[in-house]
């Protein structure tokens, strides 16, 4: 291994955007593994600001920290993932993406069909509830996000 081919923490944090304090915390979770040096100081593998590229990434999607840390499972320790690596997340995540998109799909069209509208009919409103009948159905607003 070359010694260009790893990142101090401070390098691999301006190259991912994300806090030295971040990489740590994912260091904690085992989400990357850091080598030493000869003086103690933390040392990253090139191919760990692409897993931290990934973390931010499925976070901002809404994935989990959970679902995150079982995704990253996947990838091999010790050697750069390569385009089959990445691809077996994808195809793992793809359904659950979909849902979501899906989710969002059908709660921005009754955003646009009832709130935005100004029918003022409250037998048609989506987000009306006449004597509380929706609170059998669980907490928040069931008619949406249902």
């Amino acid at each position: 291994m070359k010694a260009n081919d790893l990142l101090s923490i401070g390098e691999l944090a301006r190259r991912t955007g994300l806090s030295v304090s971040a990489i740590r915390f994912y260091e904690e979770k085992g989400l990357v593994e850091a080598l030493r040096s000869s003086g103690n100081q933390r040392r990253f593998l090139r191919s760990d600001a692409r897993r931290l590229s990934f973390i931010l990434i499925a976070q901002r999607l809404g994935l989990q920290l959970a679902e995150i840390e079982q995704e990253l499972a996947r990838l091999p320790q010790g050697r750069t993932p390569n385009a089959r690596d990445w691809n077996k997340i994808s195809r793992s995540i793809r359904a659950q993406l979909d849902a979501r998109i899906s989710e969002l799909e059908r709660v921005r069209d009754r955003l646009d069909g009832c709130i935005g509208c100004g029918c003022l009919s409250l037998k048609k409103c989506q987000l009306y509830n006449k004597d509380d009948k929706l609170a059998a159905r669980g907490p928040g607003p069931r008619q949406v996000l249902r």
